[in-house]
Formats: C-alpha cells, structure tokens, sequence
C-alpha cells in the first residue's frame, strides 16, 4: 500500500542510530504504483547529500529520481538544476537552515519530465513504481548553537525525520477509479489515520487485471488501450460479437487487419452448436431455427435425416441438413424435409432410393401396384425462405464522462481561506484580469501542476485573453504540498471565478488571490454591477 507516514501523532519521530554516518529508508510496496510526490520534514538539519531512487521490478535493479547535494559538482560531479534547468542533482533542500523542521520535496512529473498524458509509455517510464528509497549520505550539524560560557561537548549528528509522505495512486492504466487491498495484504496495526492507497484496481471501461491492463474475457474486439489522459477519453474495451454463444474471446491481428481496422475478435469455444469467428452460424449436422432468435441457446437444432432416405453431401461421411431451413439432401426419388417417403409416381423407399412406378398414372409407394384411379396425387414441400443469421451492422457507443483518479477529488481535509464579496473597493482593488461564470467538468492531478477542465457559460470581464464560451482549462496555482488545491473546484458544480490572467502562457490562473463561489444569478448581478460601477 502506499500512505504517507507522518511521526507526529503526537509529536514522534524517526531516528538513525547514534553517529551512523549514512542511512537508508526504504519502501516496499505491495504492487506496482504510480508515484507523484515525496515530502520530508526533518527533526536534524537538512542531509548535505542524499539520493531518491526507484525500482520498477521489486527491487532487483535501482535508477535514481534524485540527487540532492549542498555542492552537487563537488559531490556527485552532476550540474545543479538551480542553474541548468532540468539537471538531476539540486541544491534547493541542502542546507542546514532551518535547522528543524527543513523539508525536502520532489515531484515526479517536474520538468523535463513534465508529460501531457499520465498514462503514455514516457509517462509511465517515469512514474511507476515497486519500491523507493532515500539514501542519506551526508550529515551536517546546525552552524547556529547558544552560547555558553561553559565548555560543551560537540553535538552528535544524527538523521531524524518528522514526516516521511508519499503521495501517489495505484496504477490503473486510466481504466479505474479506485482500488482494494491485493491479496494476502497484512494491515500495519499503528495508532493515527492513515490515508492508504492499496494496490489491485476495481477496473471498469470491460477492461481488467490487477492494473486493468487488458481487457475483459468477451471484450477483446478491438486492441486494449489506456486511457487518454491527455483527452479524458477512457478508450474502452469493445464487446465481441459472438451472438450468446461464447464467454470468451480474443484478438486476432490478422481478423483485424482483414476487417480494415474494424473488428479483430474471434470468439472462443462456440456453444449451443455453434461454429464461426462471431458463433454466426450452425455447426454441420445442426440447422437454425427461424421461429427463435439466433442468440436463443436452442436456435440451432440437430438433424432429423433418415437413414435411408437421406444422401450424404460432399464435405464427408455423415449427412447433413441445410443449416437454414433443416431439410436434407435426397437420394433419387425420395422426399420429404427429413427424406423419408417417395416422391409421388415413384416406389419402394430403401438404400437406393426410391424407383420410378411403371405405371401411366401412381403407383402404390410400397408394393409399385398401379393405380386403379384416376385421380393425381400432388406433392407440395413448402420450406420457409432464407434468412440471415449475422446483423453485420456496428453497434453504437458513446464516451463516458472522465473519471479518472485526479487528487482533485481524493484530496482528503484541505481548509482553504476564501475571498468574501464585501467592499466593492476591496474587489476592484485586487484588479482581476477576467471575471466567467463557469461550470467544473473534471480534475487532473498532472504531477507538477494541476489542471480543472471547466466549461465556460458567461464571460463578464477579460482583459488582454481572447475568453470564449465553451471548453477551457484552468490551472490553479495553490497546488500544495499536501496535495489540495485551493480555492477547492468540485466537479459538476458551477462557480463565479475571478482571477488573473497569465499573457505569457494564455492560461487562467486561479489562486488564494481569487474570488470563487459558487453560482447564484444573486450574486452574477452584483458583481457585474460591480465592474461597471466600481472598478472602471
């Protein structure tokens, strides 16, 4: 599982063994994670190195997220990222002060690394996880001591920690929302809360495994996918047309590319007497019954041919029945759907057949006698016509709305201050540079930022930006440590948003500076009163 570790309920801590001049923690997760942030509040000073690193395989080999050095060319011979952008090593959480309560903090998705979709091959490359682990290389003692007339022994130096907090979500591939405890997972008993992400995924979008990284058994029409972060479209896996008559399929490239990139899915062990890559049609020795639907699991009904009556068609020894209608093929001179009587004017029904009478008019079918009467016999065999079994037609489908895991929406207790509409002084003087009614769509936490996908209803002020109704994003700037946003933006809510524009970017910034609330036409009116009123 993975959960943040706090030491202060009360105020704990962990400490490294007296003098030991290097530490290791290290985490080993339960399954394969996603990985976005890592806190450390320390209780000593600051290490003045220390190195972040992560297996994807259990632990069997190591790459390094971090390096953290007080001189990082001195120390590890790397460039600081404080002055190249995107370096690996960074000097930013290496010095002593504050002597307690220092912290260290990484974000996995920070440039250069920064993706637009969580869930692409580079994205995952850089954010899945199996194992962590800080090495604490270099201790370093608070330069600022009290003085004491009396002479002091020098301090130990030690590594202690407050607060050791990972933030992430289990790894789901975008197909799930949230996540249960993996098999054979023993809770930690420890007195606090902890706010735990476990590490099977309750797939849905038919897709499943424990990182819902295939599809379902009747699911494998088209190629698995993941999710499209970037979009929001979940990418769902499509049904196989088997018609009832299979529990499973799979994908076939070759059905796929044939099909012109339609449909790639081949049904596995037909039931209910059933052949063909969609079960579409009746096994040999098996006919349809055109009074049930095709999906019924008794549409298909064996063969009543005779024995005798009945030929044997050329694709083998036994005989079958048209798989349509049920009729048999005949030997000459017989008749019947199932081929068990003479044709009128002919005789002796037997393995050959049956002979023709020798006779001007009938004759009696079991003896040849000829007929005294003359009255014709007729024979009428009406059989149903022909129907189709497969509705080649493509089912339709539309895409759900997003729900992928967006810290957003999972973001525990976050107590944010928000701006109050009172003196109209006090609104025009913080000089918003654009001022919507908005509606908030869906939430993404993109690692280094987040993003609130909002559908815009009314524009009442924008200044420089070019502000349209419809779909935009806003980002907001409070995107804390703790993992909160503030001002909080809940999805399927609409809210009145003041704030700034960013001209550089063109994005719509929102901040604890900004004015949210929630959409009353009250307080719309009011504010537009405002604008024209008071702040020109």
């Amino acid at each position: 599982a993975l959960c943040p570790a706090p030491f202060r309920l009360p105020r704990t801590w962990w400490q490294a063994a007296q003098d030991a001049p290097r530490e290791t923690i290290r985490l080993d997760l339960e399954a394969t994670f996603y990985f976005t942030h890592l806190i450390m509040v320390f209780k000593s000073p600051r290490p003045a190195a220390m190195v972040l690193e992560r297996s994807q395989d259990f632990g069997e080999t190591w790459k390094p997220y971090k390096y953290f050095a007080a001189n990082c060319s001195a120390t590890f011979g790397l460039e600081d990222d404080v002055r190249q952008r995107g370096a690996i090593c960074t000097s930013r959480y290496s010095s002593p002060f504050p002597c307690t309560g220092g912290e260290v903090i990484f974000r996995a998705l920070s440039p250069p690394y920064a993706a637009e979709d969580p869930y692409s091959a580079e994205a995952q490359a850089q954010l899945k996880i199996t194992n962590l682990r800080v090495r604490l290389l270099e201790r370093q003692g608070c330069p600022c001591l009290p003085a004491s007339p009396a002479p002091q022994p020098p301090p130990s130096l030690h590594y202690a920690i407050y607060d050791f907090i990972v933030k992430g979500s289990c790894f789901c591939n975008g197909h799930a929302d949230h996540c249960i405890p993996v098999a054979g997972f023993k809770p930690i008993k420890a007195s606090g809360v902890f706010h735990v992400v476990h590490g099977k995924c309750m797939c849905k979008h038919n897709t499943a495994g424990s990182h819902c990284q295939h599809c379902a058994p009747l699911y494998n029409d088209q190629p698995w996918q993941a999710a499209d972060g970037k979009t929001g479209a979940p990418k769902e896996c499509q049904s196989c047309k088997c018609n009832g008559h299979a529990d499973t399929c799979h994908f076939d490239m070759d059905a796929w590319l044939a099909s012109g990139n339609r449909s790639g899915g081949v049904c596995d062990n037909c039931q209910h007497n059933t052949e063909g890559q969609h079960c579409q049609r009746c096994k040999l020795g098996f006919y349809r019954d055109l009074r049930k639907p095709f999906s019924a699991p008794d549409a298909c009904k064996p063969c009543s041919c005779h024995p005798l009556g009945s030929a044997m068609l050329p694709l083998g020894p036994r005989t079958f029945c048209d798989p349509s209608t049920g009729d048999c093929p005949c030997k000459p001179g017989v008749a019947g759907p199932r081929c068990d009587h003479c044709l009128p004017g002919y005789w002796g029904f037997g393995a050959y057949g049956c002979r023709p009478c020798d006779c001007a008019r009938s004759c009696d079918p079991h003896t040849g006698d000829c007929h005294s009467s003359s009255s014709d016999v007729t024979w009428h065999n009406e059989a149903p016509p022909f129907q189709a079994v497969l509705n080649d037609s493509e089912s339709t489908w539309g895409w759900e709305d997003e729900q992928g895991f967006s810290a957003l929406r999972h973001s525990g207790k976050c107590e944010c201050k928000e701006q109050v509409l009172g003196n109209p002084k006090v609104f025009c003087g913080m000089k918003y540079t654009y001022v919507i009614k908005t509606k908030i769509l869906s939430a993404h936490d993109k690692g280094s930022h987040a993003e609130v996908s909002v559908k815009i209803k009314k524009v009442l002020k924008s200044t420089k930006l070019k502000i349209l109704r419809g779909k935009r994003t806003l980002y907001p700037e409070s995107w804390t440590n703790r993992g909160c946003t503030c001002p909080i933006l809940n999805p399927g809510l609409e809210y009145l948003v003041a704030g700034h524009e960013d001209v550089r970017t063109g994005r719509l910034i929102v901040n604890m500076k900004s004015f949210v609330h929630q959409w009353k036409s009250a307080l719309g009116r009011k504010v537009l009163e405002i604008l024209k009123r008071d702040c020109n």
